[in-house]
């Protein structure tokens, strides 16, 4: 069975992108933040899997949450709520984040359909972090304990991959949208989806 996990939380004002505060409201960051969400689930619906899981944080779904395994997000930190994700899962998975709307079918292919040599499939973040996480037999051990949110985030997770003996293939290089700057770095990038066309009437 192959499986695609969202790791997702609530957009609520105050809690989310709030980097993006300023220039926007804290109102507009979560719009942002919703209309990110909404155009990543967008892509999910279109990539063949057999199971799609949104492991959620927070109260009130996502209104196009339709179609989607609702799991709510573990406790701790980043790291042990991204492997208590994978735990749950069996067969050739790909874990992504909500922050990358402009990612396309394209960029995560290989994850999904790729045969040996790979074990592993890491996409990096151009802040230091990752953006997707595949493995074709999801072990949450490989990303618990490694720190998260820092600068260093992506290639300690690529030397835990390496150091278990996994081969890992690098998934394209993407930006998380987390500044007015990264928004306005992808912004040509983004497909016609919820987010570009609030971006369009915000101009």
């Amino acid at each position: 069975m192959t499986t695609l996990v969202v790791m997702a939380k609530e957009c609520v004002p105050g809690r989310v992108k709030t980097r993006l505060h300023p220039p926007f409201s804290l109102e507009d960051a979560a719009r942002i933040a919703e209309a990110s969400l909404s155009d990543t689930l967008a892509l999910g619906r279109a990539i063949p899997v057999e199971r799609r899981v949104l492991c959620f944080a927070g109260e009130h779904l996502p209104v196009d949450a339709d179609g989607w395994e609702i799991v709510p997000q573990s406790e701790g930190g980043l790291d042990e709520r991204i492997a208590t994700a994978l735990d749950d899962c069996a067969g050739p998975t790909l874990l992504i984040g909500m922050d990358t709307p402009q990612v396309r079918a394209e960029h995560v292919s290989r994850a999904l359909a790729s045969t040996p040599p790979f074990d592993a499939w890491l996409g990096l973040a151009s802040d230091g972090g990752f953006w997707a996480l595949g493995l074709r037999e999801p072990d949450g051990d490989l990303v618990r304990g490694v720190p998260m949110s820092r600068a260093d985030t992506g290639d300690r997770q690529l030397r835990r991959l390496r150091a278990a003996g996994l081969r890992v293939e690098a998934l394209p290089v993407l930006t998380d949208i987390d500044t007015a700057e990264s928004l306005a770095a992808v912004a040509g990038l983004l497909p016609d989806g919820q987010l570009r066309r609030l971006l369009a009437r915000a101009a």
